[in-house]
């Protein structure tokens, strides 16, 4: 933190290290990021042209899983790497179609973290809790976690553009087991993540100037690799595919190059 920042800034944040959370907040349009973030996002803009595009791609894809999960019955949401909130957010959504809809946000981010606490001020059904998918036992057992969690009954798991910045050799396949374990059947898992296929050079591109200048570093997967994240749920139509193609609400959102979009995003049911 310096002395030109906001007041809302929690103390220890270097705000001239670009951040995750903030890059994604810039694309979308948002007011909590820095000058960091920035330039890491107009670099990403030069290689990719679409990156803002991309970003609302996600956005909008977990914002179609939460209204489908919320049609098929869940009424709980743990949502990890949930980042700086943004108009659509999971609580909005799922409260907006069931009043009584409970939500946990788990991130990482001190600026993702406060800001969420001051816009879950008053709600009792949804907050924000501190923690790493690294680690899914603390998310699992966190009290506020389990104020609102109850993981006899049905969960909305959702991992929105947050596996990808989990390395191979920290096994996140194994941390999704962990989570995967925890459900009960009828619960849904919704992932999107970044992936090389399609279009490898543009996305080998990018993660590059983004790896060098954020901290947390970026892994595309290929198409096998998440697949592997579902373990034996079973995923629902249309299946895995790039983020404009799951359920678009009207063929005119659906891009003349979907595989311009650079993620794959999937819904799945525990049996």
């Amino acid at each position: 933190m310096t002395a030109d920042d906001p007041d809302w800034v929690p103390a220890g944040v270097d705000t001239r290290q670009a951040n995750v959370a903030r890059v994604y907040d810039y694309l979308l349009g948002g007011s909590h990021n820095f000058l960091a973030d920035q330039d890491v996002a107009r670099a990403l803009a030069a290689v990719e042209p679409e990156i803002r595009a991309i970003a609302w791609a996600n956005r909008r894809f977990v914002g179609r899983a939460v209204r489908f999960l919320g049609q098929a019955g869940i009424r709980q949401f743990l949502d990890i790497g949930s980042g700086i909130p943004t108009v659509g957010n999971v609580h909005e959504i799922a409260q907006a179609a069931n009043p009584g809809a409970r939500v946990v946000y788990v991130d990482v981010d001190p600026v993702a973290i406060a800001h969420s606490r001051t816009i879950l001020d008053g709600n009792t059904g949804a907050t924000i809790i501190e923690a790493d998918l690294r680690e899914p036992d603390t998310i699992l057992a966190h009290d506020q976690t389990r104020r609102l969690i109850d993981f006899t009954q049905p969960v909305g798991l959702l991992l929105a553009a947050v596996l990808h910045y989990i390395a191979d050799a920290d096994d996140p396949w194994r941390a999704m087991e962990r989570l995967r374990d925890a459900l009960a059947p009828g619960s849904y898992l919704v992932i999107c993540h970044g992936t090389f296929d399609g279009r490898p050079d543009v996305a080998q591109a990018a993660g590059k100037v983004f790896n060098r200048s954020v901290a947390t570093q970026s892994h595309a997967r290929s198409r096998a690799e998440i697949l592997r994240f579902f373990g034996d749920f079973e995923l629902v139509e249309p299946g895995l595919v790039h983020m404009p193609l799951w359920r678009p609400d009207s063929p005119a959102d659906v891009p003349s190059d979907p595989a311009r979009y650079l993620g794959l995003a999937g819904v799945a049911r525990k049996a």
